[in-house]
């Protein structure tokens, strides 16, 4: 295995939070996700890439995790016999 060297950064520490927060989003530490963006930039020579994660409000999001739970079977999803049910069922 290949000797590692540390790189020490003072950064705000509620920014650091935020940071965590977004990485382990996708799975990673802080740690991890500068050595991906170090190694590709190295690689092409210039920034390597661009990330964007949108921002949507609470209720967005809750509505985003009841989909992909619905996708993924571990919700049933909610089956209506006509429009007039279904639109019953969301001014309830």
């Amino acid at each position: 295995m290949s000797k590692t060297t540390n790189i020490n950064i003072q950064i705000d520490s509620e920014f650091m939070s935020e940071l965590e927060k977004l990485y382990s989003q996708y799975g990673l530490s802080i740690t991890e996700a500068i050595n991906i963006f170090l190694h590709v930039f190295l690689i092409e020579g210039c920034l390597p890439f661009e990330v964007i994660q949108k921002r949507y409000n609470t209720e967005t999001e809750s509505a985003m995790r009841e989909a992909r739970a619905i996708a993924n079977g571990l919700i049933p999803a909610k089956k209506y016999s006509s429009a007039a049910e279904m639109i019953n069922d969301i001014l309830e």
